[in-house]
């Protein structure tokens, strides 16, 4: 039966580790430190999530602002709608500022879900919502 002997000594183990060491932590530690020249400024909307819920919010409020001209929603419902809008665009402009400009999937998802909501709901308001059914019990009903 054979015995495991080492054949490095103690002192060429430790010396090849830390030449394996030193590179790693070095570029670890680049990775996760920027100079102030890398630092990008926190309040400044960038990236294709941010300027594609923005133009969605627009878009949004736009079909908000049409729908009350051409008088198919009143008044009230016109705020509502604004507020509830208002209130996804500012909730987007936190979440991108304190994440240096940039919104997590996660809450990206889940502000479009909410966006998509009140346009579904502008759609019903105005009657061109989705229609379910198939006409077979008398009608087609708004989805919402």
């Amino acid at each position: 039966m054979r015995s495991f002997i080492p054949s490095t000594s103690l002192r060429t183990a430790t010396l090849t580790a830390c030449l394996i060491a030193i590179p790693l932590a070095g570029a670890y530690a680049a990775g996760h430190h920027k100079g102030t020249l890398d630092a990008t400024d926190p309040t400044d909307l960038t990236g294709p999530r941010v300027e594609g819920l923005i133009e969605q919010v627009q878009g949004v409020r736009e079909g908000i602002v049409d729908a009350r001209q051409a008088n198919n929603i009143t008044p009230a419902v016109a705020e509502r709608l604004e507020m509830q809008t208002a209130r996804i665009g500012k909730a987007a402009e936190k979440i991108a500022a304190s994440d240096h400009g940039r919104i997590p999937a996660a809450q990206y998802h889940d502000l479009l879900r909410r966006l998509d909501n009140v346009d579904q709901r502008l759609r019903v308001d105005t009657g061109s919502g989705f229609l379910m059914g198939d006409g077979d019990d008398g009608g087609h009903y708004p989805n919402g």
